[in-house]
């Protein structure tokens, strides 16, 4: 039985990686990564600001990924720290190099394996895995009490009556109403365009977020957000239309305060 077993040389596997040169196969490795991200999705600018990071972040460790020890991400962590970068931007320099270090262990181990003589073992663990930022980053100043946003509404709402031009003071005060109560991010919010504002979905409207947050850097993901109430009567407010609930609602298009009203009101006194 066993004179009927034969040898046959296989090739299936890589037993070492295309150059001995360590920088050299990750640079390799790097572009590999970058690779494998459009398949999934990810929109042009996210893939190059995440290259530049993660360049970034592989320079500041100063060694190839797969002999990067514990200290090594503790040390690079703590230099940001001490730069006074953000816990946000220490966050993603961790997050970066952990995704490529995962994709190290399940597309490259072997080669890595087999020419450097290094098992691959993640250098990040519990005590420097990245944290949202509110995990260790106290508030500096509590969230304003709900008399002091209406003060600010007031204020605002004010600045419309007496604003040489009607038109941008309306505009911040629709963006700021639209900020408090659809929940948008600012830079969601300086992106809507007006035909993002849909008065005819739903019984309050919908706002089209076209350029959403995305989620685990997968670019931008548009959404619909509900107007609800009090943000309808604000986009209303600017100089798209005047918030009087009146057939002619969706038709005016005041440029000061002064201009025709179906209702005969006032800035101060409209919806807005």
């Amino acid at each position: 039985m066993t004179s009927q077993l034969r040898v046959i040389e296989g090739g299936a596997v890589l037993l070492e990686p295309v150059t001995a040169d360590p920088w050299e196969f990750q640079a390799e490795c790097v572009e590999a990564f970058v690779a494998s991200w459009r398949p999934r999705g990810f929109s042009p600018v996210t893939v190059e600001n995440d290259i530049g990071l993660l360049e970034r972040t592989l320079t500041a460790l100063g060694r190839p990924a797969w002999d990067v020890t514990p200290e090594d991400i503790d040390r690079v962590v703590g230099d940001l720290a001490l730069a006074g970068r953000a816990a946000s931007t220490r966050r993603e320099y961790v997050q970066i190099f952990k995704g490529f270090h995962r994709f190290l262990q399940v597309r490259k181990a072997v080669e890595i394996e087999a020419g450097f003589g290094v098992r691959l073992v993640c250098p990040v663990d519990e005590f420097n895995a990245a944290r949202h930022v509110g995990d260790d980053s106290l508030a500096q100043l509590p969230p304003p009490t709900p008399e002091r946003v209406a003060e600010f509404f007031d204020f605002l709402k004010a600045r419309i009556a007496t604003a040489r031009k009607y038109g941008p003071a309306a505009r911040d005060y629709a963006m700021f109403r639209t900020l408090y109560h659809a929940g948008l991010r600012s830079e969601e919010a300086s992106l809507l365009d007006r035909p993002d504002i849909h008065f005819s979905r739903g019984p309050f409207g919908k706002l089209h977020i076209r350029f959403g947050k995305g989620a685990r850097t997968s670019g931008p993901r548009p959404r619909w957000c509900p107007c609800w109430t009090a943000s309808t009567s604000s986009c209303t407010g600017s100089s798209m239309t005047c918030g009087v609930s009146s057939p002619t609602r969706r038709s005016c298009s005041r440029t000061s305060p002064e201009a025709a009203c179906p209702a005969g009101r006032s800035a101060t006194a409209c919806a807005i």
